[in-house]
């Protein structure tokens, strides 16, 4: 059915959590899935490696997306294509604003290793 081809995985995109009331570790356990990628800061890491635990694994559901669901969305007056296209549009300018950090990163720290 697949000719071979590698399924696509989806990538859980993670920011630093929101918050006081919110657990640190929230959106890593409420997101643990099998066959899933989840991005995360090092201090969010860090704290799930202290204290987190997956209690439940998200089942994959290939029913998705719920009609009913989505109905009640777009009566709530929520404009799916549009919420789509700002999430992706925000994830995308996340994603490279990091990798821009993330170069700077690498370059500082070989400037400095080369200044040695």
């Amino acid at each position: 059915m697949n000719e071979g081809a590698r399924p696509q995985r989806l990538l859980w995109g993670q920011h630093r959590h929101q918050g006081q009331d919110r657990l640190d570790v929230l959106y890593i356990e409420a997101l643990a899935a099998p066959l899933t990628v989840n991005t995360m800061p090092e201090e969010t890491l860090l704290a799930f490696a202290d204290h987190g635990d997956v209690a439940s694994v998200m089942q994959a559901r290939l029913d998705l997306p719920d009609p009913a669901l989505m109905a009640r969305f777009k009566a709530a007056g929520v404009d799916l294509t549009d919420l789509a296209r700002r999430l992706q549009e925000a994830g995308v300018e996340s994603f490279a604003a990091a990798w821009k950090s993330l170069l700077a990163r690498i370059e500082q720290t070989a400037g400095a290793a080369v200044a040695r």
